[in-house]
C-alpha cells in the first residue's frame, strides 16, 4: 500500500462514482482496489446532498414528494445515472430466460427492454417516496436516512469486489475491480458504515438502530441480487455493481422511512 494508491483511488472513484471529471495520474488494480474502498465515502457525499436539496425544497415551499422528485433526479445525475442504467440492464439480462452469454449479449445492448423499464419506475418511484417520507419527518431523518442509503449502496459494491466473487466476463469493469478488495478491508469498510448510522441520533436514538437496519436489509438485499447474478451470469460485470448499488440504497431507504412509525 502506498500513498500514491490511496490517492489515486480516491481520484479513480471520483470519477467512477459521480460526474465529476478527475485526472487520474495510474490506473491499475491495485488503485483500482482503493477506488471500490472510497466507494462507500462518495456514496455518504452524493446522500448528504439529495438530502439538503430536498430539505431546501421543502424550506422554499414545494411538498415533500416533489423536493424529493426533483432532489432524487439530481442525485441520479450527478452519477450520470449509471447506477440505475446497470439496474435496467440487469434486469432485463436476468428476465430474458437467456443462458449466461445470450443474458450478457442482451446486457451490452443500449436499449432498454420491458423489464427495465419497469424496474426503474418501480425503484425511482420507492427512492422518491421513501425520501419525501422522511423530509417530511424531519431534515435529520432525511439527511441520516440518505447518508446511511448511499454509503450502503456503494458498500455492497465494496464487498462485490471482495476475492470470492469472479467476473463474469474477461474484459469490462466488473473483471478490472473483481477481487481487488481484500475482507479485512471491506470490514473496515463496513463497519465506517455502520458508524454513520449514529447520524440517526439527530432524530431520535431509535432512529439510528433504524438506520442501521435499513444497512443490514440494504446489504442483505444486495446479497441475494448478487447470489442470484453469480449464479445465473458467472459473475460480476458493471452494470451488476450499478444494480447492486440501487438495490442496497432503495432497501434502506425503505426501511428508515418505515421505521418512523414506531420510532
Amino acid at each position: 500500500m502506498s500513498r500514491s494508491d490511496t490517492v489515486d483511488g480516491a481520484r479513480m472513484a471520483v470519477g467512477t462514482f459521480t460526474v465529476w471529471p478527475v485526472r487520474v495520474e495510474r490506473v491499475d488494480r491495485p488503485v483500482a482496489g482503493w477506488a471500490m474502498r472510497w466507494a462507500p465515502v462518495l456514496g455518504a457525499l452524493l446522500g448528504a446532498v439529495t438530502a439538503s436539496l430536498a430539505t431546501a425544497g421543502v424550506w422554499w415551499g414545494w411538498s415533500a414528494p416533489l423536493a424529493a422528485l426533483l432532489a432524487t433526479g439530481l442525485g441520479a445525475a450527478l452519477t450520470r445515472g449509471l447506477h440505475l442504467d446497470g439496474l435496467a440492464d440487469l434486469a432485463d439480462g436476468l428476465g430474458s430466460g437467456r443462458p449466461a452469454e445470450g443474458a450478457l449479449e442482451v446486457m451490452r445492448r443500449s436499449d432498454i427492454g420491458p423489464f427495465g423499464v419497469i424496474t426503474l419506475l418501480v425503484t425511482v418511484g420507492a427512492q422518491v417516496l421513501a425520501l419525501g417520507q422522511l423530509v417530511g419527518a424531519s431534515p435529520w431523518a432525511a439527511l441520516a436516512g440518505a447518508v446511511t442509503a448511499g454509503a450502503t449502496g456503494r458498500l455492497a459494491v465494496t464487498l462485490a469486489c471482495t476475492p470470492r466473487v469472479p467476473s463474469a466476463r474477461p474484459e469490462g469493469l466488473g473483471a478490472f475491480v473483481a477481487g481487488t478488495v481484500r475482507p479485512r478491508s471491506a470490514a473496515v469498510c463496513a463497519a465506517g458504515v455502520l458508524a454513520l448510522c449514529a447520524l440517526g441520533l439527530t432524530h431520535s436514538p431509535g432512529f439510528a438502530a433504524a438506520c442501521a437496519a435499513g444497512a443490514v436489509c440494504g446489504l442483505a438485499a444486495a446479497g441475494a441480487l448478487l447470489r442470484r447474478a453469480v449464479r445465473r451470469l458467472g459473475g460480476i460485470t458493471g452494470d451488476v455493481l450499478g444494480a447492486l448499488v440501487e438495490t442496497a440504497a432503495t432497501t434502506s431507504l425503505l426501511v428508515t422511512a418505515a421505521a418512523l412509525t414506531w420510532v
